[in-house]
């Protein structure tokens, strides 16, 4: 692995409009400046051409449109989707889950230094968590990974969770189509490290890796979580200095529990192995695994096979957050959710029926 730093890019390079991109536009004029229907058409083909031109600044506006909540951006961040779905699918899309303190984020980094020493462009979306309180978030994946977000040929947008169960943001998937029709290769998802939970990351990945540490108990108490079942790798990081034996105690008490386990895909075995993400021992291993098992699901029919069901849980999930969006905008559910929810939080109606009103409305 090529462990020299990456050539520095200056930190406001790309960050402004290329005429070719916006056709007559001021470069220093906002891309968001209402001028009417026209003027957000202009946006779409503008965002399309940037996209399609792999310009980073571009993708990451296109993200926040499609994140966005606002019923305006919604049609333009459809209509985009639409134009450069086309684009898409084209990439090995894997999901990096585990314990809080596994190294993830200094496991991306490596992988994805290493990914990049192989000639591949690299996207990462980071869902950071939210304040259940605030709802803010910290957003510092570009903190933890500052050799890979200086790379030209990476890209890293952390997102909120939002809360959200399972710490993966609404719109990850819609994410991953914007950043392979922007050309990258390897889209790495890592997720918010709480347990069960997130689980909902296998639903939008080819290969879904879990990483553990040894030594901290959770040996066990992941394959009584049902983790394990979903992994196509279980990484046990941290195998340097003076963990290496624990580390490989550890990977061989995975190995022996995983026979007795239904693996997660079909005609693929899961295993364990270990890595040091800090010393970058293992890394071309993992790659090594990740293609074997591109290779042989898709000799079986099991990779395509997976990511058709995963585009109808993804049919189904938005026909349920619509259905859930129009309910709330609805006049009569304005009117009379304030005055339910009043009631009964002093106890006056009981939930059940409250609920019933608001549905009978």
């Amino acid at each position: 692995m090529d462990k020299r730093k990456p050539e520095w890019t200056p930190p406001n390079a790309g960050k402004e409009f290329a005429s070719s991109v916006v056709s007559g536009v001021s470069r220093t004029e906002p891309l968001a400046r209402d001028l009417g229907k026209a003027k957000r058409t202009l946006n779409v083909d503008a965002l399309e051409e940037g996209i399609r031109a792999e310009n980073r600044t571009l993708l990451s506006r296109a993200i926040t449109l499609v994140e966005s909540n606002s019923a305006k951006h919604f049609e333009e961040a459809q209509e985009l989707l639409k134009r450069l779905l086309p684009a898409s699918g084209k990439s090995i899309r894997i999901g990096v889950t585990g314990v809080p303190g596994a190294g993830k984020s200094t496991f991306i980094e490596s992988f994805g230094m290493l990914l990049i020493s192989l000639g591949k462009k690299v996207a990462v979306l980071a869902i950071d968590p939210s304040s259940t309180i605030s709802k803010g978030s910290i957003l510092g994946d570009k903190t933890r990974m500052e050799q890979l977000s200086r790379n030209p040929k990476s890209f890293i947008r952390p997102s909120p969770s939002s809360g959200l169960l399972g710490g993966v943001a609404r719109k990850t998937r819609e994410s991953i189509v914007l950043c392979e029709a922007a050309g990258f290769d390897v889209i790495l998802i890592e997720t918010v490290g709480v347990g069960q939970s997130e689980i909902t990351v296998r639903s939008m990945v080819d290969f879904f890796l879990l990483m553990q540490i040894a030594g901290a108990g959770d040996e066990l108490q992941g394959i009584k979580k049902g983790i394990i079942e979903l992994a196509d790798l279980i990484l046990v990081n941290k195998a340097d200095q003076d963990n290496i034996h624990r580390a490989q105690l550890a990977v061989q008490e995975y190995n022996n529990a995983l026979h007795y386990i239904r693996h997660a895909t079909k005609s693929w075995q899961t295993k364990a192995i270990s890595c040091s993400a800090l010393l970058g021992d293992g890394i071309s291993e993992i790659w090594q695994i990740v293609q074997q098992f591109c290779e042989t699901t898709k000799a079986s029919g099991s990779f395509e096979a997976r990511r058709q069901q995963q585009t109808l849980q993804w049919f189904d999930t938005l026909i349920a957050e619509n259905v859930l969006n129009r309910f709330y905008q609805n006049p009569k559910t304005k009117e009379l959710l304030p005055q339910l929810k009043a009631r009964v939080a002093v106890g006056e109606t009981p939930v059940a029926y409250a609920v019933s009103q608001l549905l009978d409305s």
